[in-house]
């Protein structure tokens, strides 16, 4: 197994206003802490300068707190962090007989009921029932077949949906971006019984979140091996190019930035990011 893997990752969000406002808002970018990622570095900067304050959200997520009433027409929110990625274990083909019988005994309540962008609906049932996607007699072999099968079925295409799209907009279009590839198969994997959350985060370049790394992808938790990572935007699993920031019902749990504007008229918000890794020393 190759070793650990160390990022050092600038993320800029600059808004500007059309007028002068004031603002409050919650902050969801401070990477997660986990066994397989370890925290080295982490500081905010704002401009202008504002106090923030930290909380811990109910799935164990970092927020800052930003309230900034001084009257201004542009902010600019940017964090600099470093992190050490372990590698996963190399996963079986398949778990072990009785696997289904233990991952029901033992389900989660937050991540295997419908939430606020992840529901059942008949264009889902539609859309299980045209590919013939049900659940074989394996969990594991189950979603990843499931994650190769929502690979090739729908198409990546940047500007197609927004951060908000609900599942059956991805499946009238056929067409989304990573975060509509994962509700969706959170939300399959959730009808299996499955408990299943959203991961936003940041992907190493060379997958389909090169442009500023920003990215999501699932995390269902199987028996004897907890939480297991599935891209299906790049048919894959979340491996050591994969950092966390956080991990939720749906991406309304974990949204970088969200909040109230007073004032200040339409708002324009451009994200950047530069990531880059070295081996761990």
């Amino acid at each position: 197994m190759a070793g650990p893997v160390r990022y050092q990752i600038e993320h800029v969000s600059r808004y500007s206003y059309t007028k002068r406002g004031q603002c409050v808002m919650l902050l969801c970018l401070e990477p997660r802490k986990s066994p397989r990622q370890r925290l080295l570095h982490f500081e905010i900067e704002t401009q202008p300068p504002v106090s923030l304050s930290r909380e811990t959200d109910c799935f164990g997520n970092a927020r800052h707190l930003l309230a900034l009433h001084q009257a201004h027409q542009a902010l600019t929110i940017t964090t600099r962090a470093t992190i050490e990625v372990a590698a996963t274990p190399l996963l079986p083909a398949r778990l072990y007989p009785g696997a289904w019988e233990a991952l029901r005994a033992h389900a989660d309540w937050d991540f295997t009921q419908p939430s606020a962008l992840v529901r059942p609906s008949p264009a889902l049932d539609a859309f299980v029932q045209q590919h013939g996607i049900a659940p074989a007699d394996d969990p594991l072999a189950s979603l990843l077949h499931l994650c190769d099968t929502l690979h090739r079925c729908l198409h990546y295409i940047p500007g197609s949906t927004s951060a908000e799209s609900s599942v059956e907009h991805i499946l009238a279009t056929g067409r989304g971006v990573c975060q509509d590839y994962s509700h969706l198969m959170i939300a399959i994997a959730r009808s299996w019984g499955i408990p299943a959350r959203y991961v936003s985060g940041y992907l190493r370049p060379g997958g389909c979140a090169v442009g500023n790394a920003t990215h999501a992808w699932v995390e269902c938790r199987l028996p004897t091996r907890g939480w297991v990572g599935f891209d299906p935007t790049n048919k894959s699993l979340a491996g050591a190019g994969n950092v966390c920031i956080a991990v939720g019902r749906d991406y309304r749990d974990v949204s970088p930035t969200r909040g109230i504007l007073h004032g200040g008229g339409k708002t324009r918000l451009d994200v950047t990011v530069q990531m880059h890794s070295t081996p761990s020393p």
